[in-house]
């Protein structure tokens, strides 16, 4: 396993998004937690998580408190091991997703968060969605506080433009160490968060990294989607002789050294194919080939 650098932390370059591992179409607890224990015999050291990743209308943190159990019964040393969550969205029995940024609800939000994953402080918490409803500068005023008290160590924000990751940063300072948004060969939008993070030294966590390879959880059952405009993920995968998901993620690792991707899995199998593309060294010509399929 190779390590990249997430504030003062170094942890591994590709990590496990543990949400589809709670709402719809989620395993059984047992295949879940081999899940969870397959990334970490593959030296995964980052697990993403959120209070609102449940099946809708249920009780927020079933994901928060998964990961907690699983760290709990792995046998090996879970040390060096980060927990990812975030806090200000809902998902209410209609299945949407809702935001809510203001303070107060940030604040509860961590606290039980705390509590589901056991720990005195949080490792890394983020602002899971800005809240138009709500000044962002308000949101991450109270990451701030949490800072200050000790109840998180780190923090970041998700979902969030580059004027915003700017005024996070001016809040925050050196405190504010990474940036999920979306981003995959099918979703470029944020090529220039990307950028910015490389600029300030941001770690910048792909969600949903295998769109356009694979189906996102949010969508349904994964799968491979067949050839379609990204073909050359699939020819490079079979000229390496590895799954088209391995190189997806190798390819997202070399766009820049501070791309950690969250890829999430429901089999063991899957997280211990995706913690592979760690080691998958893609050359300049394969490089330039899924650049331009990405970019069609």
């Amino acid at each position: 396993m190779q390590y990249r650098t997430l504030g003062d932390l170094h942890v591994s370059a590709v990590g496990l998004g543990a949400m589809p591992l709670s709402i719809e179409g989620h395993p059984d607890e047992a295949r879940a937690l081999a899940t969870v224990h397959a990334a970490l015999d593959a030296g995964v050291t980052l697990l993403d998580t959120a209070d609102s990743y449940h099946l809708p209308g249920g009780a927020p943190g079933h994901n928060e408190l998964l990961v907690a159990r699983a760290l709990a019964a792995y046998g090996g040393d879970t040390s060096d091991v980060l927990v990812a969550t975030k806090g200000g969205r809902g998902r209410p029995a209609d299945g949407s997703w809702t935001v809510t940024g203001t303070p107060r609800h940030l604040k509860a939000a961590a606290e039980g968060s705390l509590k589901r994953l056991g720990v005195e402080a949080i490792g890394l918490y983020q602002l899971h969605k800005p809240d138009p409803a709500v000044p962002f500068e308000e949101s991450v005023g109270a990451l701030r506080e949490l800072l200050d008290e000790g109840k998180i160590r780190l923090a970041g924000a998700s979902n969030t433009d580059v004027e915003q990751i700017r005024v996070a940063r001016g809040i925050l300072g050196d405190r504010l160490v990474s940036v999920q948004n979306q981003y995959s060969p099918e979703v470029r939008d944020s090529e220039a968060e990307l950028r910015l993070c490389a600029e300030l030294g941001l770690a910048f966590l792909p969600w949903s990294p295998l769109g356009g390879i694979s189906r996102s959880s949010l969508d349904g059952p994964s799968g491979i989607e067949g050839p379609s405009r990204y073909g050359a993920f699939h020819e490079v995968a079979t000229e390496r002789g590895v799954s088209p998901q391995q190189v997806c993620l190798a390819w997202l690792l070399a766009r820049s050294p501070t791309v950690i991707p969250i890829p999430g899995a429901t089999r063991p199998e899957t997280i211990q194919d995706s913690a592979g593309a760690a080691d998958l060294m893609l050359g300049e010509e394969e490089l330039a080939r899924l650049d331009a399929a990405a970019q069609d």
